[in-house]
């Protein structure tokens, strides 16, 4: 079993505007490999992004392009799941960051660690990455990209051993969770599979 986490931080609120990214490879056994870097945007920072994750223009001057860095990224997604919280952010800052430099997208299947969380731990107060940080006992610096792809692997771990499953597919089996995909210039949303049930005439 082999699972990648992935985490973008952003310059702004535009999706094509990336200033770091995290990914954490990791297996049954746990973490097997890190990457991590800053990506100069080629755009304005936000104030309200700068509050959220302490990145600065001066910081990512010498940093490389998405463009530059795609060639490092790509084989880390390329045919594997990868698994990010609230997904649907992360998968639009790559799919908007490969529409912006014309680069071709990576065949691959994703999930979302809340959907995942919602499903394998029912009733917590929240799911919130920091929240559930302290539900499984793991201290982390929030909105550092690196850091918050280790709380997804070590959430997905926990869910699995919680739930006497080995492998990810299996887990999702269980908790009845369809991946999401990204194809050229598409993509299709993780899902739950509903069971459909007859409505009872009262």
């Amino acid at each position: 079993m082999t699972l990648v986490s992935i985490d973008f931080e952003t310059a702004n609120r535009y999706r094509f505007s990336p200033c770091a990214i995290g990914i954490v490879t990791a297996n049954e056994q746990g973490v097997v490999d890190e990457f991590y870097s800053l990506i100069n945007p080629l755009t304005d920072f936000e104030s309200h992004n700068i509050f959220v994750h302490g990145i600065t223009e001066r910081d990512v001057v010498d940093a490389p392009t998405f463009e530059e860095l795609w060639p490092t990224i790509e084989p880390y997604l390329k045919n594997n799941i990868i698994i990010a919280h609230n997904a649907s952010f992360d998968m639009s800052v790559l799919r908007a960051s490969l529409d912006r430099f014309e680069l071709t997208y990576p065949e691959l299947e994703y999930l979302c660690s809340v959907q995942i969380s919602k499903q394998a731990w029912p009733g917590l107060p929240n799911y919130k990455l920091n929240s559930l940080a302290d539900f499984i006992g793991f201290q982390f610096e929030h909105h550092h990209a690196l850091e918050d792809s280790r709380v997804v692997v070590h959430l997905l771990l926990k869910a699995m051993r919680d739930h006497n499953v080995s492998d990810l597919r299996e887990l999702i089996a269980l908790l009845q969770i369809s991946c999401g995909r990204v194809f050229e210039r598409n993509y299709i949303t993780p899902k739950l599979k509903r069971t459909k049930q007859k409505k009872m005439r009262t």
